[in-house]
C-alpha cells in the first residue's frame, strides 16, 4: 500500500448541526438534507444511493447498495426480487437498517425500523416507468442463485425478450416494493477533530424524541 492506512484522515469542516435549525420529527430535516444532496454531489454518486443492512435466519448480518425509490410519510421505498437473498432475510428477520453518505456535504444518515411489502399497485406503478431493460430483467434474473456464468444470463435475458417480444412485460409476482418504516433516524454532520454532530430521532409511544449523541 502506498499510504499507511492510519494516515489516512480528512478533517470535516463545511458545516455544522444544531438543535435550533432541526425540527421535530425527521422527515423534514431528511428531505432538506437530501435536497441538498441531489444539488450538491456530483457523478458518480447518486444522491439515493444508501447501504441497507439485513440479518439472516442465522443472525448475520449482510450489507449491499440499493437506491431509494420512494419517500413518504410513511418511510423509505426500495425494490427488489423478493425471492433474494435480501427478501429472504427479510422474510425471516422484518427489521432492517439503511445509511446514505453524502461526502460532499461531509453528512451521513443512518434509518433503522421495521421493513413491510408495499402494496401489488405500489411494486406495479414503479415497475411501469422503469426502462424495458430493467423490465426485462427482473424476470430473467433469478437475483442471488449460483449461476455458471455470464453466459446463462445472457441466455435468460434472450429468452425473456423473446417470450415479450409481442407483449409488453407485466409486473412480476416474485418482484415489488419494501418500506423500511423508521423507529430510529440519527442525522450526523462531520466536525473539526471528530467531534461530530450527531442528533438523534427515536420513535416513542407514536412520537418522535429528539436526542444529541456524543460523537
Amino acid at each position: 500500500m502506498t499510504q499507511s492506512l492510519a494516515d489516512m484522515r480528512r478533517d470535516y469542516t463545511r458545516d455544522g448541526l444544531a438543535e435550533s435549525r432541526a425540527p421535530d420529527e425527521p422527515f423534514a430535516l431528511f428531505h432538506q438534507w437530501f435536497a441538498d444532496a441531489v444539488k450538491t454531489e456530483q457523478a458518480p454518486v447518486e444522491a439515493n444511493a444508501m447501504t441497507l443492512a439485513t440479518v439472516d435466519a442465522d443472525g448475520r448480518p449482510h450489507c449491499r447498495v440499493l437506491l431509494l425509490k420512494g419517500l413518504d410519510a410513511q418511510g423509505f421505498t426500495f425494490f427488489s426480487n423478493y425471492d433474494s437473498a435480501k427478501g429472504q432475510h427479510l422474510q425471516a428477520n422484518p427489521f432492517a437498517a439503511m445509511t446514505f453518505f453524502w461526502p460532499a456535504l461531509e453528512r451521513q444518515v443512518r434509518i433503522e425500523g421495521r421493513v413491510e411489502k408495499v402494496t401489488a399497485q405500489e411494486s406495479d406503478d414503479y415497475y411501469q416507468v422503469r426502462p424495458l431493460g430493467s423490465r426485462l430483467g427482473a424476470w430473467a434474473s433469478p437475483q442471488s442463485r449460483v449461476i455458471a456464468g455470464r453466459e446463462e444470463l445472457e441466455a435468460l435475458v434472450k429468452a425473456t425478450e423473446a417470450r415479450f417480444s409481442q407483449v409488453q412485460p407485466h409486473c412480476p409476482e416474485h418482484w415489488g416494493g419494501y418500506r423500511l418504516l423508521p423507529e430510529r433516524v440519527e442525522f450526523w454532520q462531520g466536525r473539526a477533530s471528530r467531534l461530530h454532530d450527531r442528533l438523534n430521532y427515536r420513535l416513542v409511544a407514536g412520537q418522535w424524541a429528539r436526542e444529541r449523541l456524543a460523537p
